[in-house]
């Protein structure tokens, strides 16, 4: 079937994600950070005989690998290669232990190469089961961005110019598309606009396209409300470049405030503002080009109108020896949808008025292309005109944001984005500005527990067996400890028991510092509400839906440190 999913489609879904965010009734997206324990390999085992142990060297299945923490089901590792992946059910041997066991899922991963984030329902679990924080996304927090083309002779000087016809030349024959000078197939991604030095954004309506030069040319003043004469002129919203150049035409849409530089401009994006240039005219047509410049032809300026569905629009010629050697735009007027310039006898006038016609043989030759403006002319809809079709969200992590919600001894390597998800506990979906993902308890007695290290307690209820988890963070002023629990690393005999012994000791396995839980505690300390001495997380497990996941490299948090957070979702 011949069909597609077109730009505007993606815009709106973007515009939308935006809108939901202050609706009334509307969506609830919380941006969290997790995974503060470093990336390896992952590799799930089965049919384990015997004890692999860390350091060893593990083979089978074309996998050579260093063995860095042993669990019940899986083994996390360090590879030699990123190409070897033990098939499903190779056997991996222990090179000291002698240890062997089936392979299941491998996935390759080091800290300076994260795992590809999978989009299915094992992978929210490893999300929830490592978060340590979310922070709610407000509207005021996102923008609209499109790729960002900086003003660079250098770089490349020539620009694609805005036409609405570009498209793709489809595989198998029988057509043929619409290139953009800088050899796209279509507006969309292509360089159309350009942000000067002082963060204004210009559109590109002329790029010097002629007979002579068909794709353009390349530029060479830079587009400005306030230029120099050298450099050209400045007149209703449009800068033109000097003479003697190729004669770029560009128009002024908006100028970034310092908010929005600070906030939602990156290196490969910048943010869509409000349209501050001249009034938008629909159907006005701004650009005439020269497809062919013919022959015989009369001599001298004419004018001519534009034929199509709007009016007033009408084009200025300048011919010598029968040629066409320049146009432009004597009036843009207004409701084209479309349009075309006929050179005949009778529709060709000496004068502006359209009053004198100007005599033009049978054999006057030469084609001249309107260009139709977007729809409401340009300036109408800044999102449509520039293809926004991602959401910047930036997010601002102050300090230990939330009172303590965001510890600072610690650091992460996941980001991502939940929408609605719950209040600890229950099906009310979340509103608070920020939420704890970690478990926590208060501690008596002495001695400080290191962060990211392996604790585990004695427990009684339920059922006998050890708790375990992995410290996210240590209050060693209040003797609070926040960690999470994951079935991958933390069970016991298959499950993951909880932390809740009133007198056995939690210890650490790196610190050996062994402290019991204060059961005492029954009321709230450094903003967390403990019962006996315990407090669950804010945000429920795998409630809400996961919308977004990035595994990044480390980043490393400090108290005196206020982490930037640009994250571009594209639809």
């Amino acid at each position: 079937m011949a069909a597609i999913i077109s730009e505007k489609f993606r815009i709106f879904n973007a515009k939308q994600f935006r809108e939901s965010l202050s609706e009334a009734a509307g969506t609830n997206m919380y941006f969290f950070v997790g995974r503060p324990q470093k990336w390896y390999g992952y590799l799930e085992i089965y049919n384990v005989v015997g004890t692999f142990q860390v350091g060893e060297t593990i083979t089978g299945g074309g996998l050579t690998a260093t063995v860095n923490e042993v669990h019940t089901n899986s083994l996390l590792v360090t590879a030699t290669t990123t190409t070897a992946a033990p098939a499903a059910g190779s056997t991996i041997t222990g090179g000291t232990s002698t240890a062997t066991a089936k392979s299941k899922t491998y996935r390759y991963a080091t800290e300076d190469a994260p795992p590809a984030p999978t989009d299915n329902q094992v992978e929210k679990g490893d999300v929830y089961d490592d978060l340590i924080a979310a922070k709610r996304i407000i509207e005021d927090n996102t923008r609209l961005v499109a790729p960002r083309f900086n003003w660079s002779l250098t770089t490349n000087p020539k620009f694609d110019m805005y036409r609405p016809n570009y498209s793709v030349t489809p595989a198998g024959g029988g057509a043929i598309g619409v290139q953009t000078a800088l050899g796209n197939s279509a507006l969309s991604g292509s360089k159309f606009y350009v942000m000067n030095s002082n963060y204004e954004v210009f559109k590109c309506l002329y790029n010097g396209q002629n007979p002579a030069n068909p794709s353009g040319q390349n530029a060479q003043k830079e587009p400005s409300t306030t230029p120099q004469a050298s450099d050209g002129t400045y007149a209703n919203g449009v800068f033109t470049e000097a003479a003697g150049t190729a004669g770029y035409i560009w128009k002024y849409m908006y100028t970034l405030s310092t908010a929005e530089v600070i906030a939602f401009l990156s290196s490969d994006f910048m943010p869509i503002g409000a349209y501050t240039g001249t009034a938008a005219v629909n159907g006005a047509i701004h650009i005439a080009v020269i497809t062919d410049g013919g022959s015989n032809l009369p001599n001298g300026t004419l004018y001519v109108p534009v034929d199509g569905d709007g009016s007033g629009a009408k084009v200025k010629l300048t011919t010598s020896s029968g040629t066409i050697d320049a146009v432009s735009m004597e009036a843009v007027g207004t409701g084209y949808t479309y349009g075309s310039v006929r050179l005949v006898q009778g529709n060709v006038y000496t004068d502006a008025a359209l009053t004198t016609t100007a005599t033009v043989g049978g054999n006057a030759l030469g084609t001249v292309e309107v260009v139709l403006s977007p729809e409401g002319g340009h300036g109408a809809d800044l999102a449509n005109e520039f293809f926004a079709k991602r959401v910047m969200a930036n997010i601002r992590l102050t300090y230990a944001e939330g009172s303590g919600d965001f510890p600072v001894d610690n650091d992460f390597r996941r980001i991502g984005i939940i929408q609605d998800p719950y209040n600890y506990g229950t099906t009310t979906v979340a509103t608070a500005t920020t939420l704890r993902g970690t478990h926590a308890i208060k501690v008596t007695g002495s001695g400080d527990y290191t962060v990211d290290e392996e604790i585990t307690q004695t427990v009684t209820s339920p059922v006998a067996g050890t708790a375990k988890g992995r410290v996210v963070s240590w209050d060693a002023t209040n003797g609070i400890l926040k960690y999470f629990q994951s079935p991958d690393l933390h069970t016991d005999n298959g499950v993951v028991r909880a932390f809740n012994h009133a007198t056995n000791n939690v210890t650490g396995v790196t610190s050996t510092t062994a402290r019991p839980i204060d059961g005492n505690q029954d009321t709230a300390l450094a903003d967390i509400s403990f019962t006996d001495g315990k407090a669950n997380p804010e945000i429920a497990p795998n409630s809400g839906d996961i919308v977004y996941i990035e595994n990044r490299r480390q980043i490393t948090r400090a108290a005196d440190q206020i982490e930037d957070i640009k994250l571009v979702i594209e639809f």
